[in-house]
């Protein structure tokens, strides 16, 4: 691990740190908050998703989110979006290749060699957060548009790996969806019932867990009819019997300016289920 950044923020730290990733086979570079309360004892962590073409920048630059996260004690840690570099697979278009690793497996080429993204964020990002920093067992995921499809359906696959799970903007049902399907016929194939392990409005309905889900969604979003449909989770989740509180909040769009207005509200969410 070799840190790149460090910055004085609300009392407490924000990092930025490189690794050399076996499970990508790429270095990676992760983002770190840590709240002041870190210096005297571990603390949760809740880890933050970013959406297409977004580095681990985006988030710790635009959010707003270390001063809540000062005052409720909580860790974030924001990991880019895809591998990069040379000789990872890449495509021209924004929303496929580095900067659109969906946070799944990809099974065919060019794209299986890196494109592990799932992998990265259940197994070897968690562990080596949890063995450089002062952190406890209690977890939280969230994230935006792509990042939020990504922390649904990871809480979703891992129960018990996370105490609570929010999204702004998520991409609900990604087989439904041009970003979707055009990403998971370039990673996974044709196989739609593979598609399915990775869309959350199909997941719901065999979940062991009942994890609450809380999204916020803004109805002037240029994404919402054609990409996010939050309606589907919702009515995914009525059929299943899984707890979900959707908010559609007036006015707001899929930018960060709608990420800050309630990332205090999401970080409060976390820490109260954190902690409890």
């Amino acid at each position: 691990m070799k840190q790149i950044e460090q910055h004085a923020s609300f009392g407490g730290s924000q990092e930025v740190w490189q690794h050399a990733s076996s499970t990508l086979g790429v270095d990676m570079d992760f983002a770190v908050y840590l709240p002041p309360q870190a210096r005297q004892g571990p603390c949760p962590v809740l880890y933050w998703l970013s959406g297409l073409t977004c580095n681990e920048q985006n988030f710790i630059t635009k959010a707003g989110a270390q001063g809540y996260a000062a005052k409720h004690g909580v860790i974030l840690v924001a990991p880019d979006s895809s591998p990069r570099g040379e000789g990872v697979a890449d495509d021209e278009a924004y929303d496929l290749g580095q900067g659109a690793g969906f946070y799944l497996n990809a099974t065919r080429e060019p794209w299986a060699k890196h494109y592990r993204m799932y992998d990265y964020i259940t197994q070897e990002l968690p562990a080596l957060v949890d063995a450089h920093f002062p952190t406890t067992t209690a977890r939280g995921i969230s994230g935006h548009s792509m990042g939020g499809h990504g922390a649904l359906v990871i809480a979703l696959r891992n129960p018990g790996m996370f105490r609570s799970v929010s999204a702004f903007s998520p991409v609900v049902a990604p087989s439904q969806v041009p970003w979707g399907e055009k990403a998971f016929g370039a990673y996974l194939g044709e196989d739609h019932d593979e598609w399915m392990q990775w869309d959350a409005t199909a997941l719901v309905a065999n979940a062991s867990e009942r994890l609450p889900l809380l999204v916020d969604q803004g109805d002037a979003d240029n994404f919402l009819d054609e990409q996010l449909r939050p309606q589907l989770l919702q009515q995914a989740c009525e059929a299943a019997g899984h707890p979900l509180t959707l908010r559609m909040q007036p006015g707001y769009d899929h930018s960060y300016y709608f990420i800050a207005s309630f990332i205090g509200e999401h970080i409060a969410h976390h820490a109260k289920a954190m902690k409890g």
